[in-house]
């Protein structure tokens, strides 16, 4: 029955994801969605905001910043109506530069690349080659989220929304997912007598880094 419910729980997940990305993009490709695209483009920003602060400030407190958040956004509406698709693209740009930033510190001398940590945690001891390739890993996830943010700004700025949009909503999980099952793949032949974890154990490294991104500052 857990495993049962931790499907369950993956499948709901999903499924609000990609309602979600579905929503979005019709408020960003639709004319007269401004009312949606304020509602989607500020959820978040809200929904993240509370669950941050839920477990370190009073709860009087958490009341009151809800407030003043529900206030700013009605007397911001105006300004919100014509202008959230450049929230969406704080929220996108934003979060792949965060982690183009978390995957590039951590090469800096004096640490341990991300893939090296995830790595060791799965493995414990590496051997050189291993050490080598899961920096040349971090490397090349660096480079990909310095990738996207740069093609998502420049689709923004140069292209019709619903270009962008598309992009955004539709491209960007799927292009992860390819380098996950590409490094996978390579992995396999670069380092044939390391015993592999699957993809979605790597997928649950990943998630948990970006919960304690101190992890990768020792070594």
């Amino acid at each position: 029955m857990p495993r049962v419910r931790t499907w369950l729980l993956r499948l709901a997940v999903a499924s609000i994801a990609i309602a979600y990305a579905v929503l979005s993009h019709i408020s960003n490709s639709t004319p007269n969605a401004s009312t949606l695209g304020v509602v989607l483009a500020i959820a978040p920003l809200l929904l993240i905001a509370v669950v941050v602060a839920r477990g370190s400030v009073h709860p009087i407190y958490l009341v009151v910043f809800c407030a003043s958040a529900l206030l700013l956004v009605y007397w911001s509406w105006s300004l919100l109506v014509h202008q959230y698709s450049l929230l969406y693209l704080v929220q996108q740009a934003g979060a792949y530069a965060l982690l183009m930033l978390a995957f590039g510190r951590s090469l800096r001398p004096g640490r341990t690349p991300l893939c090296t940590v995830w790595a060791t945690r799965e493995h414990g001891t590496l051997s050189p080659a291993a050490v080598r390739y899961t920096r040349a890993v971090t490397l090349v996830w660096a480079v990909f989220f310095a990738a996207i943010t740069v093609i998502s700004i420049a689709l923004y700025l140069l292209t019709p929304l619903r270009v962008w949009s598309a992009f955004a909503n539709f491209g960007t999980v799927p292009l992860i997912a390819a380098l996950f099952i590409g490094e996978y793949l390579v992995r396999g032949r670069a380092l044939p007598d390391m015993q592999h974890a699957g993809i979605m154990v790597g997928l649950r490294a990943f998630w948990t880094s970006r919960r304690s991104p101190a992890d990768a500052r020792h070594g």
